[in-house]
């Protein structure tokens, strides 16, 4: 079973650890385990890519998180996540994301395509 902390260790050796609260566990407990499509990718036992998925399966699939450890990328993981996360929806789905800052370029090459009119409501900070 996947847990909290093998997913913030991933987060911590990819570009997301920066933007994700990998200082909460519980945030990280919830997120897994109301997301409607996670994929994962692993060398051997050790979690090296992850993408997590919320989704009404037939209309729109946000992808939240897509992860990989600095040290698999460039060898095919994320666009196996993406592909994978693909087969678990209907063919006429949309995927939508907010890129991350590093990840910008990536996207295309994944047939992504830029769309300027994302908006975020930030939550509350708690203390």
């Amino acid at each position: 079973m996947l847990t909290a902390a093998q997913v913030i260790d991933l987060y911590q050796r990819s570009t997301l650890g920066e933007r994700r609260p990998i200082h909460r566990p519980d945030i990280f407990e919830g997120m897994l385990r109301h997301a409607n499509v996670l994929v994962t990718a692993w060398a051997g036992d050790k979690l090296v890519g992850l993408s997590r998925t919320l989704t009404d399966f037939t209309y729109v699939a946000y992808l939240a998180d897509l992860a990989v450890d600095e040290g698999c990328q460039h060898q095919g993981i994320g666009t196996r996540l993406v592909e994978e996360t693909r087969k678990r929806l209907q063919p006429e789905c949309m995927v939508v994301l907010l890129a991350a800052p590093k990840a910008n370029e990536y996207y295309p090459k994944l047939g992504f395509e830029h769309n300027p009119r994302a908006w975020v409501l930030p939550g509350t900070k708690t203390a």
